[in-house]
């Protein structure tokens, strides 16, 4: 059986998709924001939706790069808390 950090390493651990996808408000926040984005797409032209794709791209890249620094600071912060409660816990199994 793998460890929790090996099944996070190998990308079998989402918590953004566990969590997010059981949330009731976050579905349908989603929902909405999908009918809005499709009826805005639906008045466009062409042009506009080629620029609406390319904003849509970066704002996905943008909430990557936010996402990731809030776990990686989450998962310090963790840490640090760990090592405040018991200095040696990280060292007494090995």
């Amino acid at each position: 059986m793998k460890t929790v950090l090996e099944e996070l390493w190998y990308g079998n651990i989402d918590p953004h998709e566990t969590i997010l996808r059981k949330d009731r408000h976050y579905r349908r926040l989603l929902s909405i924001m999908d009918s809005n984005r499709d009826k805005l797409a639906d008045s466009l032209t062409d042009k506009q939706k080629e620029m609406l794709n390319k904003y849509d791209e970066t704002i996905n890249e943008m909430h990557s790069v936010t996402e990731q620094a809030a776990f990686q600071y989450g998962f310090s912060l963790g840490v640090h808390l760990i090592l405040e409660c018991d200095p040696d816990a990280l060292t007494e199994n090995t």
